[in-house]
């Protein structure tokens, strides 16, 4: 391998490909739409997002058995291996 070919593969190659990826993170986008800027009055209507919507504001509910320890009584459970 010669000195012309060492540059090539080890210098001129990497720097084409940085040179192709930062071309294209500063290239325009062009979704169409515009982005929100800090600052800017938001015009856009509230979202709260819930893993149960059919659980808000419902609070712990009562089972119906009393499950108060005994006093002194430890109330630590589980462990490692996730046994609760």
């Amino acid at each position: 391998m010669n000195v012309v070919e060492t540059i090539l593969v080890y210098a001129v190659i990497p720097l084409a490909i940085y040179l192709v990826v930062g071309a294209a993170t500063l290239r325009k986008r062009s979704s169409g739409t515009s982005r929100y800027r800090p600052g800017q009055p938001w015009e856009y209507p509230a979202m709260w997002w819930s893993a149960n919507p059919d659980g808000v504001g419902a609070g712990p509910r009562a089972t119906g058995v009393d499950s108060a320890a005994p006093a002194g009584a430890s109330t630590a459970a589980g462990g490692a291996r996730g046994n609760w």
